[in-house]
């Protein structure tokens, strides 16, 4: 079986996509007043954080970032391992009231977006949830839509969408696998 690689992002359009992101965010809330950013492991923590100083360099004002483990959450963790790993939640600021900005790398079928959004109200009552993800690769299973998305493209059940990102993987790429 061959397996073919196609770029989608490098490195500056990845930093291009996030400026943007970080400005339909700012547009879209009207600055940071009670906005926090909420990073889901593992790729949505390093992005959650480099929006987290694109808003703060554009503002001048930085919103809260807090990370969030999903992994006890999720209603295939009991398929994927019989010891999974769980990480820590790191949410240190209250989420009563504000207006959360989850964000993830890619989304696909939806199920990710539905544990966090459980895993999330488990640490209080947001007064509004907005999704951010870098690419949005269709064939969702539930009825989720992001509200800031860096790329949206279809792909079919062969193709998988890896998000290298330097701060997990030593560099910044988005890639498309087709086997």
């Amino acid at each position: 079986m061959t397996e073919t690689v196609r770029r989608l992002l490098d490195s500056k359009e990845i930093d291009r996509t996030l400026a943007r992101i970080a400005h339909e965010i700012l547009e879209k809330n009207k600055g940071t007043g009670s906005l926090c950013l909420v990073g889901i492991r593992t790729g949505g923590v390093p992005l959650a954080f480099r929006l987290q100083k694109k808003i703060g360099e554009i503002e001048g004002t930085a919103p809260d970032v807090g990370v969030l483990d999903i992994t006890l959450y999720r209603d295939d963790w009991s398929t994927l391992s019989q010891h999974p790993i769980v990480r820590s939640t790191d949410i240190p600021f209250s989420i009563d009231g504000k207006t959360i900005v989850l964000v993830d790398d890619v989304i696909y079928t939806g199920r990710t977006i539905r544990a966090a959004l459980d895993a999330l109200t488990d640490y209080g009552r947001p007064g509004k949830i907005e999704l951010a993800v870098l690419v949005d690769r269709g064939r969702r299973e539930l009825p989720i839509q992001p509200d800031f998305t860096g790329i949206s493209l279809s792909t079919s059940s062969n193709e998988h969408v890896n998000v290298y990102l330097d701060e997990i993987s030593g560099r910044d790429e988005v890639v498309i696998e087709k086997s």
